[in-house]
């Protein structure tokens, strides 16, 4: 449930120096369809990353595309298939952002596990907030039913042997470190960084260090 601006930090080094491109996560109610969505107009080899949903994407983007994918940056995600515990809390949070009640499901339900404890954990929860109240009901449930019935990466991480970031904010109670631990060991050319003060949002919670983190890998993608 978030717009470019999830990554405004970034957009303002890079874009500067390199073409930038944000795709939407709105449009479809499965990861094989955004994926197919994104190759449709991405250029033909480009160096890809996502954060959260954007990296589940992202690795069905490589599963589908692997010889468009230079390099890969997976950040805050889970490669693993959804739980049976997590698939249950689903429907009634559609059935409340349907009703009406999409700011209480971001409010109550969501956002107290985005962040970890720091001095701008609050500017940046309303801006959660902001960016999920203007994608709306509609795009929570296409979204929510997407990450439902997302498939197992494992083995699509196990194949790709380009320059791969593996990076995760140190408190992220969404997707924890040991998920990322998992996702380095698959990938034989991947660096495991772990941004400390952060949670599941490192690229706004500590921007200058996961940007860094960043330049790194794609400075390694440059150098082939």
């Amino acid at each position: 449930m978030c717009d470019a601006r999830l990554f405004s930090p970034q957009i303002d080094v890079f874009g500067a120096g390199r073409a930038v491109e944000v795709y939407d996560l709105a449009s479809a109610d499965s990861v094989e369809a955004l994926a197919e969505t994104i190759l449709a107009t991405a250029p033909p080899r480009f160096a890809l990353g996502g954060l959260s949903m954007g990296g589940i994407v992202a690795m069905e983007v490589l599963r589908q595309a692997p010889d468009r994918v230079a390099g890969l940056a997976l950040m805050d995600t889970n490669p693993l298939a959804e739980k049976d515990e997590v698939k249950a809390r689903r429907a009634p949070q559609m059935d409340k952002a349907r009703n009406g009640q999409l700011d209480s499901v971001m409010r109550d339900e969501m956002k107290p596990n985005y962040l970890s404890d720091g001095p701008r954990r609050g500017e940046i929860l309303d801006l959660c907030m902001d960016m999920a109240l203007a994608l709306g009901p509609e795009v929570f449930c296409r979204q929510s039913v997407a990450l439902m019935n997302r498939p197992d990466q494992t083995e699509t991480l196990r194949c790709f042997d380009g320059p791969a970031l593996v990076l995760c904010g140190r408190q992220d109670l969404l997707c924890p470190v040991e998920r990322h631990e998992l996702m380095a060991g698959l990938m034989p050319q991947s660096r495991l960084c772990i941004i400390e003060g952060a949670g599941h949002l490192p690229v706004l919670e500590q921007p200058d260090e996961t940007t860094a983190a960043l330049r790194r890998w794609l400075e390694e993608i440059d150098n082939g």
